[in-house]
């Protein structure tokens, strides 16, 4: 049997949870297709994205997703490694002005092409590169989790505050329609007041020396990674931010998970009385959203994925396209930047 820690709390569960994994509603602009689209067909402008960091989600999402955006393209890199700054040269013929390395980040101040700096690294440096960014006046997306911790995600927040910038968190499901359809049954009661809801996200891990298995880089494991997918869930399809948690942590391979957790079964309590159960792993693969309404409900499965997501409504099926949420979600970004318009809020 697996090691098994319970832990409850009441007290400023909002602000340690919600703050410190990831404060992903905050600066999350949230517009339709429609509003988009309208707005392309009479403003061509398009700002420049420097993304910091040349991993997996860059080189196989960011990067593909900007070829095809209709308000920012890719304009600058950040990376340590000289040949991915060869390679990314040539292939989106990059200005070599415009390539920088960890040493140099700062000088991009001085570098107007550049208007949105994405960080794309490890979560213990989000903090240190929203901090340089926004010194360099830039507007920040940076990825999820925000922070290792609430402080740290308040500290980006006043930095980026201060030189009348934007911060952005790379949620990119605001932006999915199965999500999105989820998210309006449960805030807008369609099927009378959620009273369950059912949250799932997990994969088997690989590599043993990953970063992600580092708590000095990662600041935890599976629930800092994909379990805050399912607190979001339930967040937006409830509209209310949670009042109080249960959980309990599982490992069953104590060397490999020394430092991080492996798998956590949590439970989220809310101001109408609706509750969650949620589950995050690093040992198998889970992914599911359901809502339970009064008269009603809504599942989603695979409900977080880059890709295809499939959804149903009390047994019939979701019938919406497959879109490429990184593009949308950059787009609903530079458009409230280009356009000064503050956008709607996901959580009534």
């Amino acid at each position: 049997m697996g090691d098994k820690n319970n832990f409850r709390s009441r007290r400023n569960f909002s602000k340690q949870l919600i703050g410190g994994l990831g404060a992903i509603a905050i600066g999350t602009p949230v517009f339709s297709r429609e509003v988009l689209n309208n707005y392309a067909m009479t403003n061509k402008k398009k700002l420049g994205i420097a993304l910091v960091g040349l991993g997996r989600y860059s080189t196989y999402q960011l990067a593909p997703a900007l070829e095809i955006s209709q308000f920012c393209e890719l304009k600058g890199i950040v990376t340590g490694t000289p040949s991915k700054a060869v390679k990314w040269k040539k292939k989106y013929n990059l200005s070599p002005k415009n390539i920088y390395n960890y040493e140099n980040f700062d000088s991009i101040v001085n570098n107007s092409e550049i208007d949105i700096v994405y960080i794309v690294l490890p979560n213990s440096m989000h903090k240190e590169y929203t901090i340089r960014a926004a010194k360099a006046r830039k507007h920040v997306i940076c990825e999820k989790p925000m922070a290792v911790n609430a402080l740290e995600a308040q500290e980006m927040i006043d930095a980026v505050s201060a030189v009348k910038k934007q911060l952005f968190i790379g949620y990119r499901l605001h932006y999915e329609p199965h999500n999105i359809e989820a998210a309006r049954i449960g805030q807008k009661e369609v099927y009378g007041k959620v009273k369950i809801f059912e949250g799932s996200f997990g994969f088997k891990i690989g590599d043993p020396s990953q970063w992600r298995l580092k708590h000095s880089l990662s600041g935890g494991g599976a629930l800092m990674d994909v379990g805050i997918y399912a607190i979001q869930a339930a967040r937006y399809s409830i509209g209310q931010d949670p009042i109080a948690l249960t959980a309990q942590e599982y490992k069953t391979d104590n060397i490999k998970f020394s430092e991080v957790d492996e798998t956590i079964f949590w439970q989220m309590e809310f101001p109408s009385g609706a509750v969650s159960s949620c589950i995050t792993t690093y040992s198998s693969y889970i992914e599911r959203l359901y809502v339970a309404a009064e008269n009603g409900y809504v599942e989603l499965s695979p409900a977080y994925s880059y890709g295809s997501i499939k959804g149903s409504i009390k047994r019939e099926p979701m019938n919406f396209e497959e879109v490429n949420q990184q593009q949308l979600h950059m787009d609903g970004i530079a458009y409230s930047i280009l356009s000064g318009t503050k956008a709607k809020k996901y959580l009534r």
